[in-house]
Formats: C-alpha cells, sequence, structure tokens
C-alpha cells in the first residue's frame, strides 16, 4: 500500500483514481474532488477543507479526522466506509451510498445528510442541525446516537434504534418497517402516514404524534403532558404506561393506559372506528 505523510494537496484532483492508498496528517486545501474515483483508501488524522473530496470511493476508512465546513458533500456515490473518531462540520454528507458504519463521531452541520443510502450503522454518534437527515435511506441502524433536527428518517424502510435521543419534529413520516427501543422521543407530530412503526419502551413528548399511522405498535410506552390528540385514524395496538394526555379518533385496534385526561370519539372518526379504549 502507497502511503502518503505529512503532506498539503489542493486544486482540482489531486489524487484523482488513486487505489491502495494510505494517508496520515495529509490536509486537503480548497478545490475539488481530491480523491474521485479511488479505493482501498485509508485516511487517519488527516484535515479535509475542501469540496467533494471522496466521490466514488470504494472501500475505505476515515479515523480520527475532519471534515471543515469548505468540505461539503464530501462523500457521495461511495461504499462500505467505516469512520471512526471524527469530526465533521460539513453539510450534505453521505449521499446515494451503501454500507456505511460510523463509529464515535460527532457530525455538528447535518443538513441534508444520509440522503438515499442504504446499510447505516451508527453507534454514538451525535447529529446536530440535521433537517430532512436520513430521507429515503434504507436498512438503517442506531445505538446510542442523539440526533437534533427536523424531519428525520422520512420515507426510510427497515430502521433499528437502540437507546438513541432523537429531538426532530416530523420524524419518521412516512416510514416503513421501524423498530426503536428504550428511547426518547421529542417533536411533534411523530410517525405520521408510517407504516409498521414499533415503540419498545420509548418516551413520547410533542402535539400530535402517531397519527394516520397503519399498524402502529406501542410496548409500554410512556407520553409528555404535551403529546395530545394522539393516535387520529390510526390502527393501533398500544399498551401506555402512566398517563396520556388526550386520545383522538383512533380509526382500530387497542389502546390499554393507566390514565388519560381525555378521549375524544366525535363523528369524523374514520371507519371501521372500533378501537378498544382501557383505561385504569
Amino acid at each position: 500500500m502507497k502511503e502518503i505523510k505529512n503532506q498539503e494537496f489542493g486544486g482540482e484532483r489531486p489524487l484523482y483514481c488513486e487505489k491502495d492508498l494510505y494517508l496520515e496528517n495529509v490536509v486537503i486545501h480548497a478545490g475539488e474532488s481530491a480523491l474521485k474515483e479511488t479505493a482501498n483508501i485509508t485516511a487517519v488524522k488527516c484535515r479535509f477543507e475542501g469540496k467533494y473530496p471522496l466521490w466514488c470511493c470504494d472501500h475505505f476508512v476515515v479515523r480520527d479526522c475532519i471534515f471543515t465546513v469548505g468540505a461539503r458533500a464530501a462523500l457521495w456515490y461511495s461504499r462500505d466506509l467505516l469512520m471512526e473518531d471524527t469530526v465533521v462540520d460539513a453539510p450534505k454528507m453521505f449521499r446515494e451510498m451503501e454500507q456505511i458504519r460510523l463509529r464515535n463521531v460527532i457530525i455538528d452541520s447535518a443538513a441534508e445528510t444520509f440522503w438515499h443510502c442504504g446499510g447505516i450503522d451508527l453507534e454514538n454518534v451525535r447529529i446536530d442541525r440535521a433537517d430532512y437527515v436520513f430521507m429515503g435511506c434504507h436498512d438503517i441502524k442506531l445505538r446510542n446516537c442523539k440526533v437534533n433536527g427536523n424531519y428525520a428518517f422520512q420515507w426510510s424502510r427497515n430502521i433499528e434504534i437502540h437507546n438513541c435521543l432523537l429531538n426532530c419534529k416530523d420524524a419518521f413520516w412516512e416510514t416503513d418497517n421501524a423498530t426503536i427501543y428504550d428511547s426518547e422521543i421529542n417533536g411533534e407530530f411523530l410517525g405520521w402516514h408510517s407504516r409498521n412503526l414499533r415503540l419498545v419502551r420509548c418516551h413520547i413528548t410533542g402535539t400530535q404524534p402517531l397519527c394516520y399511522a397503519t399498524n402502529l405498535i406501542l410496548e409500554d410506552c410512556t407520553f409528555g403532558e404535551d403529546a395530545d390528540l394522539a393516535l387520529e385514524y390510526s390502527s393501533v395496538q398500544a399498551t401506555i404506561k402512566g398517563h396520556i394526555h388526550s386520545i383522538k379518533n383512533p380509526r382500530t385496534g387497542f389502546i390499554k393506559a393507566d390514565s388519560c385526561g381525555e378521549i375524544i370519539l366525535d363523528q369524523n372518526i374514520k371507519a371501521p372506528g372500533d378501537c378498544d379504549i382501557q383505561i385504569g
């Protein structure tokens, strides 16, 4: 494997089409597509400042690196990435990619990040300013992660989440086959129009959660005081621990809760309108 250490590069495509390359303490200055169309790349303690540095890469490792704001749209159309102990300040990372593993990574500016990607596996990752993160993705696993940003996981499928904190308005809209364990989800309008969304021992806050959902399952979940008008027009199987502020017009299934402030069943309920609600 060719090694490049303690060097600096800039301009257009300085390392274009390189294969089997080890980079250490390398700086990629302003420019474009520094490592485009490459394969078998390892970057350790490197600094990326230019745009589009790692497009169309096949099998690469990024460890203890920094992507500055200038390195926007850094990783697109690539596959088989392991990224560890890295800080990302650049937006629009990870597009049209497959097989992405992140460990101990901080993404400070994650707007429009993780779009149309598959095989995503994240552990101990913090994602901030993350509007529209994970849009149109599939086969996603998160463990011990924190996501701050709205509209997460829209139009995504096959999602598994453990022990995470999600501060996300409009999260999980139009998702298919998502299961979330032992997590906290804060934000308005959670899970609308989702299919096969399962929440296990989760805490939920924010107005009008889990409406228009199909095959929704809640197992021993809790709700914050602001989580009102829940479950409207959803087909649901729910066991709720503690108090829920209000339930409105669930379509079918069953709901068991320790206590409920208000149950609203009015003329607008949708057929079959036969949800079995048990309180106490």
